[in-house]
């Protein structure tokens, strides 16, 4: 392991925006998130948030909610964290763990608002239970966000795009609220105010169209 990398390991453990094994908080952090962030703003949760840009620019651009970015990869997240501690933004903080285990992290109805920004597509037929917007997972988002919270899908990939517009189709009482194969030249483009993870730049770069879609998995 390079040196780098354990130098940013040892960071997170110091750093307090980080929830990770080896800290306490890690054990016993489910229901307790705004006791964390000392304050009863509504928690927003951004899946494999890798280095945390886009985490952290929803933090800067809305003070009045907290934002918790959610990757397994410490070496990631730590650049996010540092991030965030030199802007003082103290509503912003990093869960390092892995998503198919988040139900072990937040309570029934704790999180606000979901983002699953350009997860790995997993094309294989053998990987389906492994895409971030497969039943397994959606039905455990419908437990941990609360009814009614809107959950966000971006993604360049047409494959996914597609797989999730058809597996939305077949929930019951899930409503799509916006769907675009090409949010850039959409009507919303205004609304996620510039912040982009690397990805989207990556991609938009090389002129892939972002595919986005907003969604309710339960009623209010």
């Amino acid at each position: 392991m390079g040196r780098n990398k354990l130098a940013r390991f040892r960071q997170n453990e110091e750093n307090k925006n980080v929830v990770q094994p080896g800290k306490e908080i890690y054990e016993n952090i489910q229901g307790g998130w705004q006791d964390f962030f000392g304050n009863d703003q509504p928690i927003t949760v951004e899946l494999a948030c890798g280095r945390g840009e886009f985490t952290v620019g929803l933090g800067r651009s809305h003070s009045g909610r907290n934002f918790i970015g959610v990757d397994i990869k410490g070496s990631r997240i730590w650049k996010g964290s540092t991030m965030a501690i030199a802007e003082k933004l103290l509503n912003v903080a990093f869960l390092r763990a892995q998503i198919e285990q988040l139900h072990t992290f937040f309570a029934e109805g704790e999180i606000a608002e979901l983002w699953i920004t350009f997860p790995d597509p997993r094309p294989k037929d053998r990987d389906e239970k492994r895409r971030l917007t497969s039943q397994r997972f959606l039905d455990m988002y419908e437990t941990l966000v609360a009814k009614g919270g809107l959950i966000h899908f971006k993604t360049d990939n047409t494959g996914l795009y597609q797989y999730t517009k058809e597996i939305l189709a077949d929930r019951p009482n899930t409503r799509i609220l916006k769907d675009t194969s090409d949010f850039y030249a959409s009507e919303w483009k205004e609304d996620h105010l510039g912040i982009k993870t690397r990805y989207e730049k990556i991609f938009s770069e090389k002129g892939e169209t972002i595919k986005y879609i907003c969604f309710t998995l339960s009623s209010a």
